[in-house]
């Protein structure tokens, strides 16, 4: 041992003479590092979490000092580096090993990804069947956390970017529910196939066929109005079964509420109107139907036409508007104009004196729309006997002994069938402009409305 001690002073000592005696000009050269890393590719692709093992290797065997910088940190010293991915992004690792002849050096651009998305979903039936008032919540469970955006749609509307969502129908129809997501590894998608059915309110002990509550009397002037048939009390003796009240000239309305869902029965009439037509007295009256889509009682969802024989005519016009004027006097015609820059009267005469104008309507006019029928099946040819003929079907006060109404036969305002499960208002109004001489203006009556289910 002792020896061995010696003999390294004694190398020591002389390499220290060596490099004392020798000049700027005698320096002794070393060769440039030359290395090879492992792993050889500079870019990398990683997953957060992942660890990556790095490595330098020596070619020549020459001193030299090295380093590892990771975003211009010194990170380690030797010829080995651990890599951990920790954070998500780009990643810049640099490698240096230098000597007093030059230096080498490698960077390595380390793409950190984040986990692929792995999600299951609490509800995994993807047809569900739901009705108005219902809630269903819907939910994820993360399978390896990762990190990921989340979107909930329903249609083309974003409805939630957490990982739960409570769908709360307010309305029936179909509905597309999407679940999304994603990050910069993968997406994953959920689609749910949602069939949200009208709320049916269903018959009881209690429940009556007829209509049960007057919802809103709008008529039109005419020559019984602000009297019996054509007064507010008419239209309340309407409810729960017989009486008779008049909407006036073309458009005045009258709308009910049963109490209870009228079912839309395959193949069968649902409905019956009754008026006063006789076989040569036709008033034709359009007929809509509502449903309580969104369950609240109230008719504030979409009234439905019914469709009826006269639809398809080229004289026929929805989206008809009229204007009704009040007079300077009570007893003088009524005027009128159209959305067609159409003018008329609805005409005063000596067998009904009182105002034709409503008294409780404040304002000086007001503005009725709805679909105009045709009134080709009027003949005045002979004064004395005027006749108005049925359309063939689909109108209330059309024929006699009642006009009975299919709820298949509703359509939108495109003209499109409509599919309901059954309907809870009703809502009539005079369909035909005319002044029809001595007899008056054409005015739709009714005199009771029933759920024919409950008449068999």
């Amino acid at each position: 041992m002792k020896k061995n001690y010696l003999a390294r002073i004694l190398i020591a000592f002389c390499l220290m003479l060596l490099i004392t005696s020798c000049s700027k000009d005698d320096e002794i050269e070393i060769d440039k590092p030359q290395l090879t890393m492992n792993p050889p590719e500079r870019e990398l692709q990683l997953t957060i979490g992942d660890t990556l093992q790095l490595q330098a290797g020596t070619e020549n065997n020459t001193p030299f000092e090295q380093e590892w910088l990771l975003e211009d940190s010194l990170v380690s010293s030797t010829a080995n580096y651990t890599f951990n991915a920790e954070t998500t992004g780009e990643h810049l690792l640099i490698f240096n090993a230098y000597n007093a002849s030059g230096v080498f050096n490698y960077v390595y651009q380390i793409n950190v990804a984040p986990k692929p998305v792995d999600v299951s979903m609490t509800v995994e039936e993807q047809d569900i069947n739901l009705e108005v008032g219902d809630s269903l919540q819907f939910g994820t469970v993360n399978q390896n956390e990762a990190v990921y955006t989340e979107v909930w749609s329903v249609g083309d509307s974003l409805v939630s970017e957490e990982d739960h969502y409570i769908f709360e129908p307010q309305n029936s129809g179909n509905y597309i529910l999407t679940y999304e997501a994603s990050n910069a590894t993968s997406t994953f998608s959920y689609e749910y196939q949602i069939n949200v059915a009208a709320k049916i309110r269903p018959i009881t002990e209690t429940s009556i066929a007829y209509v049960s509550e007057l919802l809103e009397f709008n008529p039109a002037p005419g020559q019984f109005i602000n009297k019996n048939p054509g007064n507010l009390e008419s239209a309340q003796g309407v409810v729960g079964g017989s009486g008779l009240v008049s909407l006036g000239a073309w458009g005045g309305s009258i709308s009910f509420a049963f109490d209870h869902t009228v079912l839309n029965r395959e193949g069968e009439n649902d409905i019956i109107v009754n008026g006063n037509a006789l076989p040569t007295s036709a008033e034709p009256g359009v007929i809509y139907v509502m449903q309580d889509d969104n369950a609240n009682g109230l008719p504030d969802d979409t009234w439905y036409e019914i469709k009826g024989s006269a639809h398809s005519k080229e004289s026929t016009l929805r989206d008809y508007e009229v204007t009704y004027f009040r007079p300077d006097t009570a007893t003088e015609d009524i005027p009128w104009e159209d959305n067609l820059g159409n003018t008329g009267v609805v005409a005063t005469n000596t067998f009904h004196q009182q105002p034709y104008y409503p008294e409780w309507i404040t304002e000086d006019s007001y503005t009725i729309s709805g679909t105009l029928l045709p009134d080709d099946n009027i003949d005045m040819s002979n004064p004395s006997f005027i006749t108005s003929k049925p359309f063939e079907y689909g109108y209330a006060d059309n024929t006699s002994g009642g006009d009975k109404i299919d709820l298949a036969d509703a359509i939108d305002e495109e003209g499109n069938p409509v599919n309901l499960s059954g309907i809870d208002f009703i809502k009539i109004q005079t369909g035909i402009q005319a002044n029809m001489g001595w007899l008056g203006e054409l005015s739709t009556e009714v005199s009771s409305i029933a759920d024919l289910s409950l008449l068999e």
